[in-house]
């Protein structure tokens, strides 16, 4: 059995007057004037690669919300692109499509109140958006400091697993100098808990999740570097295990650090089932040698001391338990429901579905919603069944339609239209 993980619950006083200030900052909105500043970099970091962690709970922040500049201006377009502005307003042709006109939304989780939070990935700004299409999309945050250069920027989104009570929302970014994990409640300047992981000009993807003994997992990239995957000391190409408050857990591999497994070239989806407690990381191809074609996107299961074999000079110590077909490639975000694995593909253009077991073995993979959104990003299961569904149509690699990017809401409800039915 996993050792109880150490949480900041035995500590906090505020969370009544956070959760308080949650509900307020959801349903306001945006209710910062103007001439407000933006919020700032205050870091009290928790863990920092390559130093003795020194844990420390930060004191209880300002809570400004974002700037009504932010809330009446849409996202930053994709150089050569029309400006879009985050809307469902308008009448949706398509009752799934809950939020449309954003820019690369690449983080998205889904709250207690079955509204979902959503983050785009250059421009640092999160979200609030409906579970019905035709309602209002909300402002609710801007992180400063977000590099959305090469691959990097604004990349996952999670809650706290005491979410209702302390009101704390988890981000995975970069900036102009190392990638990053943070926590915050909306309006709150952000603090960061884990701080040193490599940035390169690619490889930056990652991300990041709560497993179900409340371990907060942070899969990362290689940093464009591959050796930096295989060290035992680098938090590149790794997938990292602490408390919620960036503390290495005890019962790690090696003591002190917060590495459980190594040997991946990104982590472009995490996604765990907490019934049964399986954990899985999705990794990109391996680009094609002279003359050799490309390896296909692998599924692995979470192992703790696992080498996946990035790069490939020698045997990896846990091979993967699965790789998506060629017509599914470009695997990003994942979700585990219903005894299905799912996962979201951009060059597939489709979402890759799989039964799987609890221990971790999974079927053939078939597809859903091919063609139908285009490139996908994300994925996630919300408690009642619905599939959050994110597009990167806005990436430059793309073809967007003057509703992208979008967010889409697939309930059980819709029947044959529920991919995971």
């Amino acid at each position: 059995m996993s050792p109880t993980v150490p949480t900041r619950s035995a500590v906090l006083t505020r969370s009544a007057v956070a959760a308080a200030v949650l509900a307020l900052t959801l349903t306001t909105g945006c209710g910062r004037s103007a001439a407000s500043s933006e919020p700032t970099w205050v870091p009290q970091l928790n863990y920092s690669g390559g130093n003795d962690p020194r844990p420390q709970l930060p004191a209880p922040p300002a809570l400004p919300a974002p700037s009504q500049s932010d809330s009446q201006s849409g996202p930053s377009p994709t150089p050569g692109a029309p400006r879009p502005s985050p809307s469902t307003t308008a009448p949706a042709t398509d009752p799934s499509v809950v939020a449309s006109k954003l820019n690369q939304p690449t983080g998205l989780v889904v709250l207690p109140d079955g509204t979902a939070l959503v983050a785009e990935r250059t421009t640092g700004r999160i979200y609030r958006v409906q579970p019905v299409a035709g309602r209002p999309v909300t402002l609710i945050q801007r992180l400063a400091g977000v590099d959305g250069s090469g691959d990097g920027g604004l990349l996952d989104l999670a809650i706290s697993p005491t979410f209702e009570q302390d009101g704390l929302i988890y981000a995975y970014l970069s900036t102009a100098t190392d990638n990053r994990v943070v926590h915050f409640s909306p309006g709150s300047q952000p603090s960061v808990i884990l701080a040193g992981i490599p940035k390169g000009r690619t490889g930056n993807a990652g991300r990041i999740a709560f497993d179900a003994t409340g371990a907060l997992l942070t899969g990362t990239g290689d940093a464009g570097r591959p050796a930096l995957a295989a060290s035992a000391t680098s938090l590149a190409g790794k997938i990292l295990r602490t408390s919620d408050i960036g503390r290495p857990l005890p019962d790690n591999p090696a003591p002190g650090s917060p590495i459980f497994a190594r040997g991946l070239r990104s982590v472009d989806g995490l996604c765990v089932d907490p019934r049964s407690g399986l954990r899985i990381a999705i990794s990109a191809a391996t680009p094609a040698a002279s003359g050799a074609a490309a390896s296909p996107d692998e599924v692995n299961v979470i192992k703790a001391g696992a080498d996946y074999g990035w790069p490939r000079n020698g045997p990896a110590s846990v091979a993967p338990i699965k790789t998506l077909p060629a017509a599914s490639a470009g695997g990003g975000g994942c979700a585990l429901a219903a005894n299905r694995l799912v996962v979201a593909t951009s060059t597939g253009k489709s979402l890759a579905i799989s039964e799987v077991s609890r221990s971790g073995s999974a079927g053939a993979f078939n597809s859903s919603l091919r063609d139908k959104y285009g490139r996908l990003a994300g994925v996630v299961a919300g408690s009642d069944g619905a599939l959050w569904l994110t597009t990167r149509n806005r990436d430059g690699r793309g073809k967007p339609i003057a509703e992208d990017d979008r967010v889409i809401r697939i309930s059980p409800a819709d029947g044959e239209a529920s991919p995971i039915i």
